[in-house]
């Protein structure tokens, strides 16, 4: 046979681990990450998730062990998430201003004994709200400039309680510059917004909202989530939300819109979040019991994905394990 004169041979850069490690373009780390968690009331309290394997709701004396597994494992933030009883729950979203609440109390138990670990605040009426939507429903109707009010109370609220990140992820026009500006008036400067700028009307918050009771009891969110064709208006969510006052901005879903990761990362000023979200999770929990992949390496090339289009910080309930293998 003769031999084959090639000037280039890329295979030269895959032919050892030592090299494949060597000349590795994107790098995934556990200090990428932030660990969800479902907070559920109680002690010593532990709900399992059906639809989300492995993930359960924790009441606050294990949501504070989780956090310094998480710390351990070099993890450095986590976003913290309620499930209320529908007795807790009414059209104003009252509980979720109240300082002496379930999520209040859990922040302050963390930052106790674990001040080190940072925390994410989800801000949104929905976990709170007997309409089981993100915004103050009258008539059947979402309303945009009287949920910002709202809005600002459960930030500030969090704020007090020891919330590192305020992350509204309420999709209502205007309301990062409102709660910052409140945060501001109130001595909390240095509290950082998380702002959900490109959140979807996607299919793949199914589990999520299973695990948290908070689905819309009617209608759905179209008229404030963002519809999956666009991305434009993205790129116009985002602009606005750093505008605005945001310190980070986050693409939700992940997976299905790493077209939008990559063009927001682009331009963007500030850093960049991803969130990796429960049905994306579940579907690749589900395929690896079924034994039609191996979920271990699904998972972790899933989320480098993620990374690779260029997600500073992803949220993904992926974190502990890959953190583990990382």
């Amino acid at each position: 046979m003769n031999r084959i004169s090639l000037l280039q041979r890329p295979r030269r850069n895959r032919q050892s681990a030592a090299i494949r490690d060597m000349v590795r373009e994107t790098v995934l780390t556990a200090q990428d990450f932030i660990l969800p968690l479902f907070i559920i009331d109680g002690e010593n309290k532990s709900e399992a998730i059906a639809s989300m394997p492995g993930i359960s709701r924790l009441s606050p004396d294990l949501i504070v062990s989780a956090c310094k597994d998480a710390h351990a494992a070099g993890i450095p933030a986590v976003a913290l998430f309620p499930c209320l009883g529908d007795s807790k729950k009414d059209p104003l979203a009252t509980e979720g201003s109240n300082p002496d609440g379930l999520f209040q109390d859990t922040i302050k138990r963390i930052k106790d004994a674990v001040p080190e670990i940072a925390i994410v605040s989800d801000v949104a009426m929905d976990p709170y709200s007997s309409d089981g939507h993100d915004g103050l429903v009258r008539d059947g109707e979402i309303l945009n400039d009287p949920t910002l009010e709202i809005l600002a109370a459960i930030a500030i609220s969090q704020a007090e309680a020891g919330a590192d990140i305020i992350a509204p992820s309420d999709m209502m026009d205007g309301r990062i510059a409102y709660i910052r500006d409140v945060l501001d008036e109130s001595g909390f400067e240095k509290v950082a917004i998380l702002a959900y700028s490109a959140k979807y009307a996607s299919s793949f918050y199914g589990p999520f909202r299973d695990a948290l009771d908070s689905a819309p009891k009617e209608g759905d969110k179209k008229t404030y989530q963002m519809d999956p064709a666009n991305l434009r208006e993205a790129i116009r969510e985002v602009e606005l939300d750093i505008a605005e006052g945001a310190d980070m901005v986050m693409i939700k879903p992940a997976l299905p819109y790493l077209d939008v990761v990559k063009t927001i990362s682009d331009f963007s000023t500030v850093p960049v979040a991803a969130y990796n979200v429960s049905g994306e999770y579940a579907m690749i929990k589900a395929a690896g019991q079924l034994g039609w992949l191996d979920a271990e390496q699904a998972a972790m090339e899933s989320v480098l994905s993620i990374k690779r289009a260029g997600a500073d910080i992803i949220l993904t309930y992926f974190a502990m394990e890959l953190a583990d293998k990382l």
